[in-house]
């Protein structure tokens, strides 16, 4: 039995570990000799469903500020002593569990560079396991992203510890490559895996329209802001708007406010959904797709993985960025906007009046049956499973027939071709 074990970057939102378990998943699907143990700091991982073989250690909680500033999230201790405790945990999960192969998503070194002493121990190991480091498409701002990279060591970790690095999205749209001004060293172990489609919802469209009371032919608009820390504006500027739609227009309205949306938001939500008379309101959903088919229109922020659900179904969307803490979401937006696969709107523009008149030009689109834009690079969670079997010579699926991504400059070189570049025992 292969043993995976999976580090999730996790402080904000829900996007990271829904990502993760998404990739734990799928590996544990496409063969029966291998088991995952995720470790991560989420504290929504218990509302997923956790399927057999996939177990997982839990971390204390960090938040993050809009400023991007870490600290403890729920215990009454400091940070340093937080990202001890949390550090700690790590390095025992590893000792014992002795996995074959480790996926850590995000930062080389961890939060807060909670891993480096565990990938210092691991360099020295008779027994070292693979080390494959996950990357999203976008990070941020290509400037804020370098410059953190380069301050940090991330590049040199790459060199030092990391087998490989695998992105969950396509060159065309973004190459962080280029965007992010990899050294040859770094670039030279990063593939390209596409993105991740989502699988479908556990209820049938029809199922989910009637539960709502939704009549065939009338549209159904989903808003939806992710976890929903940060997402009550948007939330509110969409039922705004609502408001101000004549009430022979309106669309049926279905909103998730997201667990993480505070009780006092979310009962301002329900209370202006009230007012709206065909609209309805529920705090968590853990199976987003249902929803998202079922719908006709979605009000959503940019996320990877809502984005990556819209591009699986080919809804119609308008998304409203977040752009604190940082750009990750608005650049993916603009990027997708530019390519005709949605709609965005900048949150420095967003009003009633403005959300009114996206949301009336989105809903005439549908009537006259416009798709958005296909986006065929959707094998994400397949080539991810390849690359990670295949670094462990375990290969119980067959190779994934589309094109790969990666030019022939891409080959993935041997950790002794990087050997003077003295990077071994870098800490950030």
């Amino acid at each position: 039995m292969k043993r995976i074990l999976v580090y999730s970057h996790d402080t904000f939102g829900l996007g990271n570990i829904r990502r993760m378990l998404e990739v734990a998943r799928h590996l544990v699907q496409s063969s029966g000799e291998v088991s995952v143990l995720v470790i991560t700091g989420s504290p929504m991982l218990h509302a997923f469903r956790i399927p057999d073989r996939i177990d997982y250690v839990k971390l204390p909680c960090l938040s993050r500020n809009v400023d991007g500033r870490y600290g403890a999230r729920t215990l009454p201790i400091s940070l340093e002593q937080t990202v001890r405790l949390r550090a700690n945990l790590i390095r025992s999960a590893i000792a014992d569990f002795e996995p074959d192969l480790i996926l850590v998503d995000k930062k080389p070194f961890g939060v807060e560079d909670e891993l480096a002493g565990a990938l210092e121990a691991m360099s020295s190991s008779a027994k070292r396991p693979k080390l494959v480091l996950l990357l999203r498409d976008i990070l941020d701002s290509a400037e804020s992203t370098t410059r953190v990279w380069r301050k940090n060591g991330y590049f040199e970790a790459i060199s030092a510890y990391y087998d490989q690095v695998l992105v969950v999205g396509c060159p065309e749209v973004y190459d962080l490559r280029r965007e992010y001004d990899f050294p040859p060293f770094a670039a030279a172990k990063v593939r390209f895996c596409g993105y991740i489609a989502r699988e479908a919802g556990r209820q049938p469209r029809e199922a989910v329209r009637r539960t709502l009371g939704v009549d065939a032919k009338e549209p159904l608009l989903l808003v939806t802001p992710g976890g929903g820390e940060d997402g009550h504006e948007l939330v509110s500027n969409v039922m705004r708007a609502l408001h101000a739609m004549p009430a022979s227009q309106r669309p049926r309205t279905h909103i998730v406010c997201g667990p993480e949306m505070s009780e006092p938001r979310r009962a301002a939500v329900h209370q202006a959904a009230q007012a709206l008379t065909n609209a309805s309101v529920q705090d968590f959903c853990d199976d987003m797709m249902s929803l998202m088919s079922a719908a006709d229109v979605v009000v959503a922020m940019g996320g990877y993985n809502t984005v990556c659900e819209l591009l699986t179904l080919r809804k119609r969307a308008l998304i409203v960025p977040r752009v604190k803490p940082g750009t990750e979401q608005s650049i993916r937006a603009e990027r997708m906007a530019a390519m005709g696969f949605l709609r965005m709107l900048h949150p420095d523009l967003l009003s009633p009046t403005t959300m009114l008149a996206a949301l009336q030009s989105e809903l005439a689109a549908w009537r006259a049956q416009q798709k958005p834009v296909a986006l065929r690079r959707l094998d994400g969670l397949a080539r991810v499973s390849a690359a990670l079997f295949e670094a462990m010579d375990h290969r119980p699926v067959a190779p994934v027939a589309a094109a790969d991504a990666r030019p022939e400059a891409e080959r993935r070189p041997t950790r002794n071709q990087h050997a003077s570049n003295g990077a071994r025992g870098v800490h950030a």
